[in-house]
Formats: C-alpha cells, sequence, structure tokens
C-alpha cells in the first residue's frame, strides 16, 4: 500500500511543480500550463507503463490521479490568477473523483498486499492471535487466458479420452485432517473394468483458494496394486482445492475435488 499511494503522491508533486514551474517561468496561463502537463503526462506515463505493466487497475488509478491533479492546478491557479473564487460545482465534482480514485487505490493495495500490520490491530482488534489471518486476495483468475484458449480443445480431447478410459478413482484421507499435523491421503486407481491401475504416476496440488503461496504440491507412491498414498501436511484449516493428475504411460487421467480441513 505504500509503494502505491507513494508513487501517487510524488507523481501529482512533480506535476504541481511543473505547473507552477511553466506559469512562473514560462508566463503561461494555467489552464494552458495545465494542458501542456497533462499532455506531458500520458506521453511519459504511457510508454514507461507499457515497458514495465503494471496491472490495468494499477495503471488507470494513477493516470487518473495524474490527470486529476493537473486539472486541479488549471482549475485553482486559473481561479487565483483572475482573482475569484472556485465554484463549488466544480470543487465539489473534483473533490468526488479524488475521493472514488483514492479509495480504489487503497483498495487494490489492500488485495495485492494485505493490510498493514497497525491498520490490522486497528480493524480486527479482536482477533485470536494463535490463527493466522489473510487480508490479502492475489486472485484466482487466470491471467494466461489466451494460452489456455489455445489448448481448449486439446483440452476437450483429453476429456473425451478420459471419459472413454473410464478409470474409477477413489481418493480421501485415512483420518481426519489437521491444520499442520501430517494425515495420510490416499488414491485407489481401476480401470472400468475394476482392474488395479499399477506402475502409474500419481501428483496433484492442493490449493489454497485465498493465497497461491500456500499451495501443497506432493507424490504419491504406490503401497499396493492401484493404490497410491502419502503422508501431507496443510498449514492452514479451512477449504482447500485439490487437483489430482495420474499418468501411466501416455494415458492422463485428472481428477479436481475439494476438501476442508476443521477448524481446532
Amino acid at each position: 500500500m505504500n509503494d502505491l499511494l507513494l508513487g501517487l503522491g510524488l507523481g501529482a508533486g512533480l506535476i504541481v511543480l511543473a505547473n507552477l514551474l511553466l506559469i512562473r517561468f514560462a508566463r503561461v496561463g494555467a489552464k494552458q500550463a495545465a494542458a501542456a502537463v497533462a499532455l506531458a503526462t500520458v506521453g511519459l506515463y504511457v510508454p514507461y507503463s507499457i515497458l514495465r505493466w503494471p496491472g490495468g487497475d494499477v495503471f488507470a488509478i494513477h493516470l487518473a490521479i495524474y490527470l486529476l491533479a493537473s486539472l486541479i492546478c488549471g482549475m485553482l491557479l486559473g481561479a487565483r490568477a483572475g482573482d475569484r473564487g472556485l465554484h463549488w460545482g466544480p470543487a465539489a465534482l473534483v473533490g468526488f473523483f479524488i475521493f472514488v480514485v483514492v479509495s480504489g487505490a487503497v483498495f487494490v493495495s489492500v488485495a495485492e498486499r494485505g493490510l498493514t500490520p497497525a491498520l490490522e490491530r486497528w480493524l480486527l482488534p479482536g482477533a485470536d492471535s494463535r490463527r493466522e489471518l489473510s487480508s490479502m486476495f492475489p486472485g484466482v483468475i487466470s491471467h494466461d487466458f489466451q494460452k489456455k484458449e489455445a489448448l481448449y480443445n486439446q483440452y476437450l480431447q483429453q476429456v473425451e479420452r478420459q471419459r472413454q478410459r473410464g478409470w474409477q478413482v477413489r481418493k480421501g484421507w485415512l483420518d481426519e485432517p489437521v491444520a499442520n499435523q501430517p494425515t495420510v491421503f490416499r488414491v485407489a486407481v481401476r480401470t472400468r473394468e475394476g482392474e488395479p491401475v499399477s506402475g502409474a504416476s500419481v501428483a496433484g496440488q492442493f490449493l489454497r483458494p485465498s493465497s497461491s503461496k500456500l499451495d501443497v504440491a506432493f507424490e504419491l507412491a504406490e503401497t499396493d496394486p492401484g493404490v497410491y498414498e502419502s503422508k501431507l501436511t496443510l498449514p492452514l484449516a479451512g477449504a482447500w482445492n485439490l487437483v489430482l493428475t495420474i499418468r501411466r504411460g501416455d494415458d492422463v487421467h485428472e481428477v479436481r475435488a475439494a476438501t476442508n480441513v476443521p477448524d481446532r
């Protein structure tokens, strides 16, 4: 949050300074100075953002604040030069947009990085210190949609082959899972006819919806024909998504499911 707000503050400050310098030394009007600085801001910030893309939301917030800074300079300095006060209507409109953009910047920062420790203590004073809290939302929407669209037909073919193969997959914990304690996770794979699928490679991930940093990757070892298991440890209680991949030769079988670790 501090980095985003610091960038917005420094950028807006430089824009105000540029307006003042143009009016003071170039002897141009406030509106002309504001227009020139706004054009220069777009010409400099847009190429910079393309080279170091920060994300569409961050880009829009920065550009909006910078252009608002030039607009405010043009309005305030123009009113001052004409010895007339700023009408409450434009002032209220500008104030509203400043509130919207600044609050949007705060929401984006909290979503990406979470609350600062001071804000977390202030907003969540009664939180249990024994439980880990996360106020960030890094997102579960994939950004490689173009690549996935290109692979969509291949994925449909795999799903059809998987349906025709008809493998029967049973999965689950041998005991109730507990956060930060190893528990045996077992997968049993059989063919459509009920024969065990031996010699396969069974691996996957338990995915944490709230933070991809907590995802747990695993591989299971075959303990009996068609039976694969291993002790796994999930770091937090709550909901987890499971992506399980079974490979034997050219056959690939994928299973998706969900599990819940109780809060104790």
